[in-house]
């Protein structure tokens, strides 16, 4: 009888070991769901990531100290340059404040928010983003990242056909700054408050960029920069009119560095956007932009942006090719080898606030 007692009781103690270690792991469950950092697409979970965003762009940088070695949103390691991030960027937003400050520059720095500005800026705001479009500086990527924020396509950002941005631009991003919006109260509170940002890349790089693209190799379904720009541009700037071959780049430089070339500018309309200057497009000194990438430095300033607007769990940059952000300084060297220094500086005139306000040196060429 006491042998059965005792294993009665055996079982009991067994039992109650069993009940306490199951308690145990639902509450360590229970502690865990409610505590870790949010980490889905959860509707609860959006509060929270709005906040973030709110709080980030009045503190530029983050007070992480460390960073976590699984942040990797882009699919490559990050470089040890990303330790100082901050700090870059924050030595960024005070060199553009100091060149906007300059009178002596004013004239290259600033410009309306007009209807021609908001009309570049796309809007994310489920998680109060903007966008302003800066051609040729690998736009398409940072479309394709608003696209799935936006829910319009809910795919992996990399698996977005580049067709497809092309049909929404034909048909009007439905989440673009509404072309009246400019005259209502709430484009200043959505530019006070909402997440902002620009990539620019080295100026006169850009001119190439936009050159060979538009002009050289010209898109079938973009006709209009090959059969009607260029010839206008070869009517008003070519000197040797028995030249017979199409628009060089010798004439696009002289164009874009003639004082007066408004009123081409005019008559072949929003197409100039691959041009013109990054003041114009982005009224960096009215807006007060909460980050400025460079296309030199994307694989660390992809990353640091998606942390700072707070998506970085939601969505990734897609991969950067090697190579595909690298400063060509040969390059450029050649583009304006045959180009007259007159002409080169009347284009550095043009573009010398976009220089100074992101920190480009003047082209060594122009110095010698």
């Amino acid at each position: 009888w006491l042998m059965s007692d005792n294993m009665h009781h055996q079982w009991l103690l067994l039992a109650a070991c069993f009940w306490v270690i199951f308690m145990f792991m639902v509450a360590s469950k229970f502690i865990t769901l409610t505590f870790k950092d949010p980490d889905g697409y959860g509707a609860k979970q959006e509060p929270l990531i709005l906040t973030a965003v709110t709080e980030v762009e009045e503190v530029h940088v983050p007070e992480e100290k460390h960073w976590p070695e699984e942040f990797q949103p882009t699919g490559k390691a990050f470089s040890g340059n990303l330790i100082r991030q901050p700090l870059v960027h924050m030595e960024r937003l005070e060199l553009l404040r100091n060149v906007c400050r300059d009178t002596a520059l004013r004239n290259l720095s600033h410009t309306a928010v007009s209807k021609f500005v908001l009309d570049r800026i796309f809007v994310c705001d489920k998680h109060k983003i903007l966008f302003c479009q800066t051609p040729k500086v690998g736009n398409t990527q940072w479309k394709k990242v608003l696209i799935v924020l936006n829910g319009i396509y809910s795919a992996v950002v990399q698996h977005i056909p580049g067709c497809y941005i092309t049909d929404l631009q034909k048909g009007g991003f439905i989440w673009k700054v509404h072309p009246d919006a400019y005259i209502v109260n709430f484009t200043a509170y959505i530019l006070n408050l909402y997440f902002k940002f620009f990539i620019v890349r080295d100026p006169f790089e850009r001119l190439i960029s936009a050159f060979k693209d538009k002009f050289v190799h010209n898109p079938r379904f973009e006709p209009w920069y090959r059969h009607e720009i260029a010839p206008g541009i070869i009517r008003k700037y070519r000197k040797n009119r028995t030249e017979t071959k199409g628009l060089q780049f010798e004439d696009f430089v002289r164009y874009l560095g003639d004082p007066n070339h408004r009123w081409l500018d005019i008559q072949f309309g929003d197409h100039i956007i691959h041009w013109v200057t990054y003041v114009e497009l982005c009224a960096p000194c009215e807006i007060t932009y909460s980050v400025i990438g460079h296309h030199e430095t994307l694989e660390d300033d992809a990353p640091y942006i998606l942390k700072a607007a707070g998506i970085d769990h939601l969505v990734s940059y897609p991969t950067i090719p090697p190579g595909i952000t690298v400063y060509n300084k040969t390059k450029v060297e050649r583009y304006f080898s045959g180009i007259s220094k007159r002409d080169i500086r009347r284009l550095y005139a043009r573009f010398e606030g976009d220089f100074k306000l992101f920190g480009y040196r003047e082209p060594d060429f122009l110095l010698n």
